[in-house]
């Protein structure tokens, strides 16, 4: 049985007439990487915010590791909120021992944690001759500072070329095998879909799906389909409960399908009712598909 490390009931806040979050619950298991994804100004670092108790929710309340949270507990809890701040003309290592000080950490683990983070060989050069990419992996390194349990990462790779948004992802994916729970919030599907093992949508506040990444693009599958007679086919897909939906586009059916109905399985059924396709292909949707048909609903 997995154990809750986070469970949110009914949170909401406004900011005005703004509704920023929309009785928000949910839980987070042990072990997930849970991403939080939605558009520009959906509630994501608001949420965030909550939980780390930088802002006062409205109502709601939310439990951390099965208790309400309060200092003892947040020190089981690193994170990463919007651009790191560190002293340009300090090393990586100076920087360090300041935030290993505010948190009363033993400088024993700031060896540790570049490492962990791929930064022991620039541990000594400055700050300011650091590239994008190696501030945000110093920014992780001192989240992780302490040995948290869980680590809060709000858009981690927001700015960073390609390289550098890899270099954070397998980064992400290393810690959590690492045994830490991973809250992110991001606005990359692709990211998401990546590293995240489960993942909340939020659209202006309001939860649109939370559940594993895996159940989404399970019930992902499509199939496009045509034939001479396009009404005789229609009627007997209808007909088929393995099909979910069904719905025209540039001459195709594209069916919503359950997981099973392959295309060679459907050409069979067909087939034997005397229908015989003209056109029949697979597609696998991305989450970024389904997360834009979700928001259009």
């Amino acid at each position: 049985m997995k154990k809750e490390i986070l469970e949110i009931r009914n949170l909401s806040k406004s900011y005005g007439r703004l509704k920023a979050l929309d009785s928000l619950s949910l839980t987070v298991e042990k072990g997930s990487v849970f991403g939080i994804l939605g558009p520009n100004g959906s509630g994501k670092t608001t949420t965030l915010g909550i939980l780390l108790d930088i802002i006062k929710a409205d109502n709601g309340e939310y439990f951390w590791f099965g208790q309400k949270p309060d200092s003892a507990l947040r020190k089981r809890i690193g994170a990463l909120l919007e651009q790191p701040l560190f002293y340009p003309y300090m090393t990586a290592v100076d920087n360090l021992k300041i935030v290993a000080d505010i948190r009363g950490v033993h400088y024993g683990e700031i060896d540790e944690v570049l490492e962990m983070v791929h930064l022991s060989e620039r541990k000594l050069y400055k700050y300011s001759t650091f590239s994008l990419g190696m501030k945000q992996r110093l920014a992780i390194a001192a989240a992780m500072l302490g040995n948290p349990d869980v680590l809060i990462l709000d858009e981690p790779t927001n700015g960073l070329d390609p390289k550098g948004i890899a270099d954070i992802r397998n980064l992400i994916i290393e810690v959590a095998q690492g045994g830490v729970t991973i809250v992110l919030a991001s606005h990359l599907l692709d990211e998401v879909e990546k590293v995240c093992s489960h993942v909340l949508v939020l659209e202006k506040g309001k939860k649109r799906y939370a559940g594993p990444v895996d159940e989404v693009l399970e019930g992902a599958l499509s199939l496009e389909v045509a034939a001479k007679d396009m009404m005789l086919l229609e009627t007997m897909l209808l007909q088929m409960p393995q099909v979910k939906t069904i719905k025209k586009q540039n001459g195709f059916f594209v069916l919503g399908v359950h997981e099973g109905l392959t295309p060679e399985l459907l050409n069979k059924k067909l087939s034997e009712q005397g229908i015989y396709l003209t056109h029949l292909a697979g597609r696998n949707k991305s989450l970024e598909k389904y997360f834009l048909e979700l928001l259009s609903d």
